[in-house]
């Protein structure tokens, strides 16, 4: 019991000398954490010697230790205050100067994927571009090889704002700016938003992002167009990414060559994020058709190239385990 006498006058000397010198309110965090620590915390040691105590001692001394966490806790509380109302008095401090934003949350998937993607094109010699997300039919299906009255082009798919404009329904729009703007050699990925009618599903969304890629030069071919395919979804998702090409018609390439990646929800099973395929199509892609080089104005007897549009969205959902791209507008955050 003399010992514990003995450590609180030391304590109450030790409290008064640090208090008096304590300048800042980060000074009074750190007094604070050195006598109320749970671990290590000068009163909070002196607390659990009661407990060697009989009862007697205990009554004596309990409340004496009592009163004197109470009364360090409101002594800080005060100098804290002063120390307040001294930095209001002080001239020289300029409230309405801005402060440092802090860091805080995360960066959405999308914006996440998307720089990670435009990383690995650049390693490989791609320029990043953007373009108009209102455009003409001119750009969106001409140039494209996609005459007035197909298919693609109807109310049904498109969303048309008046006349020939309307909202673009995939990035290859900005692929025929490019094509008509500049000479070869071309090497371009466009990543962007797109819009059109769609019921929404869990695949689907009537906006959504894609991810464009196009390269035009001498004696590019389809081997080209798979190998850099092939080395972007390793680097995406590993090495033990399973990918099947086949064969799919699109007016703007030929041949053009579709692109699914083994399900990593059901490892090629069958879900519904797959529709029980075991497969989904994340990506479009060909050679780019002789009409489309002929009509943005490079010699289709001289150069060829490829393109490709990715799903990005299924891209995203893929990578980060996410089976409804709904959510990934809902404004719900996901765990």
């Amino acid at each position: 019991m003399d010992e514990i006498n003995s450590n609180i006058e030391n304590i109450k000397n030790t409290f008064t000398k640090s208090i008096n010198d304590a300048k800042s309110t980060y000074e009074l965090e750190n007094l604070y954490l050195d006598f109320f620590s749970k671990k290590s915390g000068k009163i909070t040691l002196l607390i659990k010697k009661l407990a060697d105590l009989n009862i007697e001692e205990k009554k004596k001394l309990g409340p004496v230790i009592n009163q004197l966490q109470n009364e360090f806790k409101l002594k800080i509380d005060q100098r804290k205050k002063e120390i307040k109302d001294l930095d209001l008095k002080n001239q020289s401090l300029d409230f309405t100067y801005p402060l440092k934003a802090k860091s805080c949350g995360y960066l959405h998937p999308l914006t996440q994927t998307v720089r990670e993607i435009d990383s690995f094109f650049r390693y490989y010699g791609y320029s990043v571009v953007e373009g108009p997300e209102i455009e003409t039919e001119e750009y969106n299906f001409r140039k494209l090889n996609l005459p007035k009255g197909h298919p693609a082009t109807d109310l049904q798919d498109s969303l048309y704002i008046k006349g020939d404009i309307l909202l673009r329904p995939h990035t290859s729009s900005v692929e025929a700016r490019i094509l008509t703007d500049y000479k070869p050699p071309i090497k371009v990925v466009i990543p962007g938003k797109c819009f059109r009618n769609e019921t929404p599903n869990s695949t689907n969304a009537s906006f959504f992002h894609q991810y464009q890629g196009v390269a035009v030069d001498k004696d590019i071919n389809l081997q080209h167009l798979k190998g850099i395919l092939q080395e972007f979804h390793k680097f995406l998702f590993g090495e033990d990414i399973k990918l099947r090409f086949r064969y799919k018609y699109y007016p703007e390439v030929s041949p053009g060559m579709g692109v699914d990646m083994k399900c990593k929800f059901c490892n090629g099973k069958g879900c519904p994020v797959c529709k029980y395929r075991g497969w989904i199509e994340v990506l479009g892609s060909g050679m780019i058709h002789y009409n489309t080089l002929k009509m943005c104005g490079i010699d289709p007897e001289k150069y060829t190239g490829f393109a490709f549009g990715m799903g990005l969205d299924r891209l995203v959902m893929q990578k980060f385990g996410i089976d409804d791209i709904r959510k990934l507008y809902g404004g719900i955050i996901y765990k």
